[in-house]
């Protein structure tokens, strides 16, 4: 990805980039990477369509970083989990976290599995590159709680996995919840409820017993 930048960031041109990405983010979402115009997207932007050719060279950068945004900000809270952390605490304060960013969210949600289900075309270096050594990390760590007795005897990557799946779906099936439910995660107590029980279906599963955990 090309993204024209001075060393020096300006606070309007941060604001600009964002503005972009955020007009860019609606535009995609509504006409794929194939039907979206750069000069569609200058406009919801606000901007001319050359001043937004000045932060980002073509529509495959700027579809690029859409998704490299939202690739970043599900990874900020997966590198909070620590060795050290209760695991109860630390898998619990993650999966409210991806619930969080599928309540607040969830247009980015979609256009992440749109591009996952078309084979990544454009995202396939960031998977088997950062998010890949992010996750084999982060499996270490859930390994080291279960050689701990901390937590029972699981592969670390599918537990990471379902709560990835079960946390996004209230984004990327909104349409099906709200059909079948009449409620969506945007209701606090829908929201709340859709916690507590991703929470315990999640982390009973995988949790030791309480006898097993006074035996530890």
């Amino acid at each position: 990805m090309s993204v024209r930048a001075s060393p020096r960031k300006t606070r309007a041109g941060e604001a600009n980039t964002q503005r972009i990405l955020d007009a860019a983010l609606e535009v995609f979402a509504a006409y794929g990477f194939q039907g979206a115009r750069i000069d569609q997207i200058a406009v919801a932007a606000g901007l001319s369509k050359p001043n937004l050719l000045y932060y980002f060279r073509t529509k495959e950068d700027l579809y690029t970083a859409v998704l490299r945004r939202t690739l970043d900000m599900w990874l900020e809270p997966l590198r909070e989990l620590d060795a050290s952390s209760d695991p109860r605490v630390a898998l619990g304060a993650y999966i409210a976290r991806k619930l969080d960013y599928s309540r607040s969210h969830p247009t980015a949600s979609r256009l992440f599995a749109m591009e996952m289900l078309q084979g990544a075309p454009h995202l396939g270096s960031a998977l088997t590159g950062h998010l890949r050594d992010m996750v084999e990390a982060k499996s270490s760590i859930i390994e080291t709680w279960i050689r701990e007795g901390r937590l029972r005897p699981i592969d670390p990557k599918h537990l990471i996995f379902a709560i990835w799946a079960t946390t996004q779906h209230y984004a990327d099936f909104g349409t099906q919840i709200r059909s079948l439910t009449g409620k969506s995660i945007e209701n606090i107590d829908f929201y709340e409820a859709t916690r507590t029980t991703l929470t315990s279906i999640l982390l009973d599963g995988v949790l030791p017993s309480k006898e097993k955990c006074r035996d530890v």
